[in-house]
């Protein structure tokens, strides 16, 4: 069994700045690829950003030079650092991860229950 959980998320007015987390628990040996995606009302799940085990982060366009993101496998975490937040960054946050799990030779796909970023102008 595997638990994914993110946190941080939450209301900041424009300019603000939030950092989510997500960490995963469990029968892990070690986790592969990382990333965030969100979801706004009415609209398709976007990839914001994501990072293999090792290599540099990529960004979706309206994101790079605002968003960061970080991992630390020590700790099976992965982190998304939010500044200068805008209106149109308002979403729900998931947290997708590559997992080897205990006695598997390929990875599983996981994905959290979602953090709410609400960004007022």
């Amino acid at each position: 069994q595997v638990q994914v959980v993110e946190s941080g998320g939450g209301l900041v007015q424009a300019g603000g700045s939030l950092r989510l987390s997500c960490v995963a628990s469990g029968s892990i040996v070690s986790i592969d690829a990382m990333g965030w995606y969100r979801q706004a009302p009415g609209k398709q799940r976007e990839l914001v950003a994501g990072i293999a085990r090792t290599g540099r982060p990529i960004y979706v366009d309206s994101v790079k030079g605002r968003f960061t993101l970080s991992r630390d496998n020590a700790k099976n975490t992965v982190y998304l650092q939010m500044n200068n937040l805008k209106p149109e960054d308002t979403a729900m946050y998931y947290c997708n991860l590559d997992i080897y799990v205990k006695d598997s030779p390929v990875t599983t796909d996981y994905w959290g229950q979602g953090t709410q970023v609400t960004v007022s102008s």
